[in-house]
């Protein structure tokens, strides 16, 4: 299976996570690709037209996209149980999962935002991708004690990879302040093998 794949990238560190948890990391061939908003990869576009990783090209040349979709494929293809299959603990790791994913949205967007020249620059959408954030913090952090006493699985992964974001692009936001509890599990999260496997770094 071939990977579009950056070290950049939290949508392709969650997939990422998925593998190692899966034993499924050593079939992957990644692809180093650059998915920029303003300039189009030919190359990715060839096996996603709409130029956005992870994408995932299976043995048979079928092609999976975005995340969500890649990770179950992943868990299903291990037989793994990071998706639980009903009742309320499916619902509340796909809450958690859509949470976490928001969660990203909202932080590139927000970085997309600051990284424009300051002429153009919102700073009422600034501030309200900040509100947003911080409000998400506070209500992870009532979350935090659900989440260290849940079976890990997919909504772990979404949470861990937007805390990992957190400390990759907005260091300087100290989102431990608003959410100690939260961090307590993050701290976990971190240092399981997968995650310590998939720091997002701007080499490679």
């Amino acid at each position: 299976m071939k990977l579009h794949w950056s070290p950049k990238s939290p949508y392709v560190r969650k997939v990422m996570v998925v593998a190692h948890e899966t034993g499924l990391v050593e079939r992957l061939e990644r692809v180093r690709s650059v998915a920029a908003m303003l300039e189009p990869n030919d190359r990715l576009m060839r096996d996603n037209p709409l130029s956005k990783i992870p994408t995932l090209v299976l043995d048979d040349g079928t092609t999976l996209f975005d995340s969500v979709v890649i990770c179950e494929y992943l868990n299903d293809l291990a037989g793994a149980s990071l998706f639980p299959e009903a009742g309320a603990a499916k619902w509340r790791a796909l809450r958690w999962h859509a949470f976490g994913d928001g969660l990203l949205d909202a932080l590139i967007l927000w970085r997309n935002e600051r990284d424009r020249p300051d002429a153009s620059r919102s700073e009422r959408l600034m501030n309200a991708f900040e509100r947003k954030t911080i409000a998400s913090l506070h209500w992870l952090d009532e979350e935090a004690q659900a989440l260290q006493s849940a079976p890990f699985g997919i909504g772990h992964v979404a949470l861990g990879c937007a805390l990992g974001y957190l400390d990759f692009r907005f260091d300087s936001l100290g989102w431990r302040t608003h959410a100690p509890r939260l961090a307590g599990w993050g701290e976990a999260v971190h240092a399981r093998p997968s995650f310590a496997s998939t720091v997002p770094t701007l080499a490679g």
